[in-house]
């Protein structure tokens, strides 16, 4: 099911996620200061693309915030970052805000505020992705200059005893293993007779920046 989500800020990164969510069939609007910046937005870009200042209410509303599910804040200032998203959580009572943190030393501030933060150093437009429309957070793990990403997908009632392969995933994503309702961890083997169970939560892999 889509969602509608408001991205602040058309920087690389902004772009790569607002790409994301519109490819992907989710409704997306785009604020930024600089109405240049939404240039950057491919062609093939469906949703809306708002110029203003991002701390103005009427900017806010007229980007569909009031009917949005979830807010990424991703400017490359983390204090606009942090202001924004408490006028997103506190005057439009918006719960699912995830903003982007440019010094990791700040991450404590943020969580004071009960924000979730990404750093881009150590997560990709991805992951930001996957925090906002996954129940279960996404993991990453680095080895040397290479970052693999994990998502979780949760059964549901009608995909009980269907093959583990069957599991609906991306194109650049992997079926990793699946995680029991017990809790215990069983490694995917594709072209076994792997089937779903209650309470199965399958672990997706792909490769981050």
């Amino acid at each position: 099911m889509g969602m509608n989500v408001l991205v602040i800020g058309c920087g690389r990164l902004g772009v790569r996620l607002a790409t994301l969510l519109d490819e992907r069939g989710h409704a997306v609007a785009v604020v930024d200061e600089v109405a240049s910046m939404l240039s950057h937005l491919p062609e093939n870009f469906s949703g809306l693309a708002v110029s203003g200042m991002p701390m103005d209410m009427t900017v806010l509303k007229n980007a569909g915030i009031e009917n949005c599910d979830a807010v990424a804040v991703v400017t490359p200032d983390d204090n606009l970052n942090i202001t924004i998203s408490q006028v997103a959580r506190e005057f439009f009572h918006i719960d699912n805000v995830v903003a982007r943190i440019s010094d990791p030393t700040r991450e404590s501030v943020f969580a004071t505020f009960g924000l979730h933060t990404v750093c881009p150093t150590k997560m990709a437009a991805t992951s930001i992705y996957n925090a906002i429309t996954q129940p279960w957070e996404s993991r990453q793990l680095t080895f040397g200059t290479a970052t693999a990403s994990f998502r979780v997908w949760t059964a549901a009632k009608n995909d009980y005893g269907k093959l583990l392969e069957e599991t609906p995933h991306y194109p650049e994503e992997t079926i990793f293993a699946v995680v029991h309702a017990s809790g215990k961890m069983e490694l995917a083997r594709l072209g076994t007779e792997q089937r779903i169970t209650e309470g199965d939560h399958v672990m997706l892999a792909s490769v981050a920046d």
